[in-house]
């Protein structure tokens, strides 16, 4: 509610809109469809896809920003609809109260404004094997058709892999299957 969190380029042409109307509404997002998930107000079954929920390589030295919450959802996405798993968007809300500096955020932005362009087709169009069967699984074989089909854009796919990787490896550390 209040001030939507909009990419740089629509919160410039749309610098005084406020979302004031409150929508009573949860929807399943349908198999094969990605959106834009906001990191701000999430909830998710931790067990089922919560490795999937790793938010990439954002901040200080990267070549983009502000793209970090998104990537979590469309990995998570991908491997739900993979899993058999379901995935809702809608309430509750969160009232949002500080908008962020447009300019700041076109400068964080704007590479992957024009990578999206390949980023969400090669989204849409991923497939992942059928021996990938949990979300640790089908993560670190995303993180390879990451390398290899996101890699040519940039370096940083190659690093962005390494990192999805390593926050499987993490992840396992951390959360010891029980015998």
């Amino acid at each position: 509610m209040n001030i939507p969190d909009y990419d740089a380029p629509t919160q410039m042409v749309k610098p005084l809109e406020r979302n004031t109307r409150f929508v009573d509404a949860v929807m399943t997002v349908p198999k094969g469809s990605l959106f834009p998930m906001c990191g701000m107000n999430l909830a998710f079954d931790r067990e089922l896809i919560g490795p999937a929920l790793y938010f990439g390589l954002m901040g200080e030295g990267q070549p983009i920003g502000r793209y970090d919450d998104m990537w979590a959802g469309w990995c998570a996405k991908v491997i739900t609809d993979h899993l058999g798993l379901g995935c809702k968007t809608g309430l509750p809300y969160v009232w949002h109260s500080k908008a962020s500096n447009p300019f700041v955020n076109l400068r964080k932005e704007y590479k992957g404004i024009f990578w999206q362009e390949e980023i969400v087709p090669f989204f849409q169009s991923l497939q992942l094997s059928k021996t990938s069967t949990t979300a640790e699984e089908c993560y670190v074989e995303l993180a390879e058709k990451v390398r290899k089909g996101l890699g040519h854009i940039d370096p940083y796919f190659d690093k962005l892999a390494d990192g999805m990787v390593a926050w499987i490896e993490a992840w396992k550390q951390l959360n010891p299957k029980s015998a």
